[in-house]
């Protein structure tokens, strides 16, 4: 009963945020409920150190609230798939080799930049921890945020390409981040003699490559059985099966959910969608999907503005974390900058894109839940507090800024479109 009453509390105040957000502050949708969320904590925290009373039950109620479980093992496959069947395939095929090294290599190149960075930095506001810790950090904080750069970028209407490539590397960063952290999460935790380059790769090619195939299989599986039928109850049916069940099986078999989730969303949103449905499945699928990701979206960040209830954030975790927001940016410069300028002939290569990918690599909840993932053997404090200062400014102040960023660089499509056609 704790659990429900929790999540209803939860919807209560995401439905009642969501009212004021569109009633009065007309903000993005994820951003003024984050924001609301925060204010509220800060309230809520001011009234618990008066002695009210109740604020300690709401506190006991998100202690309660195992976030990482929630987002990484319920919430994300649901919002990953509702991101996924929108998705352009031939588009993200034209732009694959960009999406692949900047989920893979820049992925790899933020982590050692933010790490090295932090190392030398920690120390002088007294608070120096081992390399293996910050590398743990920088692998958290480096991985782009598919939820936060799908609800902000519906408002910026950049140019397709471009859009292809940050959506594309949100969608496929999270294998190789949770790849990456798995393994330094081991050596930090049995020593670098558990995670050899052999464990490693096992562990790659299990994860990553095992939840892309079976993606493909539960795809192409969800496909036939749509091409078969013709009911949309049923159809929307299924695909919530796959979801549900594909999530599941991946657990199971040790393989990427989330990876394989994207993978089935792919292939049910391409082929699917133009080959598999209806026009009044595809109409209902559309809104199930979207009405689903509107609900679970708003949930999430509401939980994430309310965690300012339960973290320990003090004034050298706030200057530190102002401090990591410039680390973590600079390393979203470098290891956007140096992949793409190797594949020059495949991607428009130039300052105004550059700013964008950069700007616009959103961090989000991925990153908190993992940063909660983190024992109290290790500086888990720490590394919850500079991972949440980073994440809020980069949903509030990027994501509010990067309309107006595009726009300025010239590179939004809402001119051209609002244009009047010409009279022949």
């Amino acid at each position: 009963m704790q659990l429900y009453n929790t999540f209803a509390i939860l919807l209560v105040l995401a439905a009642s945020f969501g009212y004021i957000n569109h009633r009065f502050l007309r903000l993005p949708s994820t951003i003024g409920l984050m924001i609301l969320a925060l204010v509220s904590s800060l309230i809520t925290v001011g009234l618990g150190r008066m002695g009210v009373e109740w604020v300690l039950t709401a506190s006991q109620l998100l202690r309660g609230i195992d976030f990482h479980t929630v987002l990484m093992q319920v919430m994300l496959s649901f919002l990953l798939f509702a991101g996924a069947i929108h998705v352009d395939v031939r588009a993200l095929g034209d732009q694959r080799l960009p999406v692949a090294a900047l989920a893979s290599v820049g992925m790899l190149l933020s982590t050692v930049i933010v790490a090295s960075i932090m190392y030398y930095i920690l120390p002088l506001f007294g608070l120096p921890i081992d390399y293996i810790y910050c590398l743990l950090f920088g692998a958290l904080i480096s991985p782009t945020d598919p939820i936060a750069v799908l609800g902000i970028l519906k408002e910026a209407r950049i140019s397709k390409s471009l859009e292809i490539n940050i959506v594309g590397e949100s969608l496929f960063n999270d294998g190789i981040a949770v790849v990456v952290f798995v393994s330094l999460f081991q050596i930090a935790r049995f020593g670098a003699g558990e995670a050899t380059v052999g464990a490693v790769g096992e562990l790659f090619l299990r994860e990553a490559l095992g939840g892309m195939a079976l993606g493909a299989v539960m795809g192409y599986a969800t496909f036939w059985a749509l091409r078969t039928i013709d009911h949309y109850q049923v159809e929307v049916l299924i695909t919530l099966a796959l979801v549900m069940g594909g999530t599941a099986l991946a657990a199971a078999l040790h393989t990427s959910g989330p990876l394989a989730i994207v993978v089935a969303g792919l292939i049910v949103g391409d082929k699917g969608r133009s080959l598999g449905m209806s026009d009044i499945t595809r109409e209902y699928l559309d809104k199930f999907w979207e009405i689903l990701d509107e609900i679970l979206n708003a949930v999430l960040f509401v939980l994430i503005g309310l965690e300012m209830l339960i973290l320990d954030i003090n004034r050298t975790i706030l200057v530190v974390g102002g401090v990591a927001i410039v680390v973590v940016l600079l390393a979203r410069l470098g290891s956007v900058a140096l992949p793409l300028s190797l594949l020059r002939s495949r991607f428009e290569f130039n300052r105004p894109n550059l700013r964008v990918l950069t700007w616009g690599g959103l961090r989000g909840g991925i990153s908190v839940a993992l940063a909660l993932s983190l024992p109290d053997t290790m500086p888990r404090d720490l590394i919850v507090g500079i991972t949440y200062v980073v994440v809020v400014f980069s949903i509030i102040v990027q994501g509010l800024s990067i309309g107006p960023l595009v726009k300025k660089l010239g590179l939004s499509t809402a001119a051209a479109e609002d244009e009047p056609t010409s009279a022949h």
